[in-house]
């Protein structure tokens, strides 16, 4: 957690005033935070979701559409060329998020949405990559229509505080969980769905790098060292890059199961390259209706919809309780703006050819290290700008050393269940099944769908209809059909 001293702390209870303009415009002071502070907050989220510059090319580049064709429009893939798309789309929105919603929250392409747009849609007959970005960027247009009318605001007003409440500490388990797998340290297991280490027990190098960086993380945490998550990543990349000269691992896989989990770290010949954007702009936004009907359409749509929708109203939440920027019905401050925002990040995702851009839960990482303004988020932002020139300088970071501060994030973020009324059933089990589901699902939406749905059955169980509001009818009635998209899918022929 941030050590920053509050105005009140170093002005005898005198609010502090504003040093410079970059202050007042994020009300930096007023916050209780710096401009230190948010440039490390700000780093530190850059770092923990920086992976996705390696991963999502792994997800839409190395599989062809039904055509035949690569993402690019290529006959094999073209890694780097998405790459360079990830981070630009990434580092505008993230900077726009800064400075018209001033809240510490990045965006960059949605892990399992773009899985979706490869494995799913662009796999449908007749289908090209352009077709299926035009589905995300109408997908994209859907929901800013719907932030705009104020019905997604009106809906995120109408969930119950323990229920925000829960979505935060389910969040916390899911990060957490997040962590330990990305690092290696829970696999999954022969005869159970997930195990510690490799059958059972602990070893390879890149676990053992990953629990030096969680225990370096625990004790700069507890010490209250400033940045100290920053120089948890940074110490353990060091140590990643040194453990990979001297013992050559490798990336992991079936013959070598103890390497590193996604990207190898190692210094590169070159630290600029100059990036590829020809893949801005290669959509077809009706493209898909002549493929597959209008009717697949919609049902396509509708169930990338669904999940963009309520991920980032539980990643608001997520981060607005770790930087205590709730307001007591748990609304973070400008809500409206933050969701124009990330409806945004659809329809530029999809544009930019790179799949759904979305709010990321490690955020969280860099309000834990003092971010409590959008400051942070422009500073993620040009960092990822930076990086579509220096994608040799990220792949440095293995995930082994970023893991260490989703687990430290997530404990952070789980310490909020102690505001919810265990005793009560009507409360604890609405709540139970919302942060259970998340990391039992791998699944924000899948979490917040439960919670939502047995919310109404519970109230009407004790007859109290009135206590509904008419849009958690609305938003669980639309969870149901979700959950059943994929009997519906069938029935339709999609």
């Amino acid at each position: 957690m941030s050590t920053t001293p509050s105005p009140q702390e170093t002005h005898d209870d005198a609010p502090a005033a504003p040093r410079s303009a970059v202050d007042r415009f994020f009300k930096i002071t007023e916050r209780g935070s710096t401009i230190g502070a948010e440039v490390r907050g700000g780093l530190v989220t850059f770092f923990t979701m920086s992976y996705i510059i390696v991963l999502n090319p792994l997800i839409l580049g190395t599989i062809p559409d039904s055509t035949g064709r690569y993402l690019g429009g290529g006959d094999a893939p073209n890694l780097a060329m998405i790459a360079a798309a990830t981070a630009l789309v990434a580092g505008v929105l993230s900077i726009l998020m800064g400075v018209v919603a001033n809240f510490p929250m990045a965006l960059a392409a949605g892990l399992g949405l773009n899985a979706v747009v490869a494995y799913t849609v662009a796999q449908l007959p007749g289908m090209t990559w352009a077709d299926a970005m035009g589905i995300v960027v109408l997908e994209g247009l859907v929901i800013l229509v719907l932030v705009l009318t104020g019905f997604r605001g009106a809906v995120f007003r109408a969930v119950p505080r323990e229920l925000k409440i829960a979505i935060g500490v389910g969040i916390g388990l899911f990060i957490a969980l997040i962590g330990f797998v990305n690092a290696g340290f829970v696999r999954q297991g022969q005869g159970t769905p997930l195990e510690l280490g490799s059958g059972g027990s602990l070893a390879g190098w890149p676990v053992a790098v990953f629990v030096v960086g969680l225990i370096a993380a625990i004790v700069l945490m507890v010490r209250k060292v400033r940045g100290g998550l920053l120089i948890a990543v940074i110490g353990t990349t060091v140590l990643a890059l040194v453990v990979e000269a001297v013992a050559n691992i490798g990336g992991a896989g079936e013959d070598n199961p103890g390497g590193w989990h996604q990207n190898v770290p190692a210094v590169p010949d070159s630290l600029v390259q100059l990036p590829d954007l020809s893949l801005i702009g290669q959509f077809s936004l009706l493209g898909a209706v002549g493929k597959i009907g209008v009717l697949a359409v919609v049902v396509l749509v509708f169930s990338i919809l669904l999940a963009d929708f309520f991920d980032t109203m539980g990643t608001m939440v997520a981060v607005g309780q770790e930087a205590k920027l709730l307001d007591e019905e748990g609304n973070p401050p400008r809500s409206q703006q933050i969701l124009v925002v990330d409806s945004l990040g659809a329809v530029a995702g999809g544009m930019g050819s790179v799949s759904s851009n979305t709010a990321y839960v490690e955020s969280t990482s860099g309000v834990a290290d003092g971010a409590r303004t959008g400051l942070a988020s422009v500073v993620t932002g040009v960092a990822f700008l930076l990086a579509t020139f220096l994608s040799p300088l990220v792949a440095m970071v293995p995930s082994e050393a970023a893991a260490p501060v989703l687990v430290v994030v997530g404990f952070l973020m789980v310490t909020q269940v102690a505001d919810l009324d265990w005793k009560s059933p009507e409360v604890a089990i609405p709540a139970f099944l919302t942060l259970a589901l998340m990391p039992f699902t791998y699944s924000i939406s899948v979490g917040i769908g439960a919670g939502f749905i047995a919310f109404v059955v519970v109230k009407l169980a004790l007859g109290k209809v009135r206590a509904i509001h008419p849009l958690m009818w609305v938003a669980a009635l639309a969870f149901v059909v979700y959950f059943a998209l994929g009997p519906i899918r069938d029935l339709l022929g999609v």
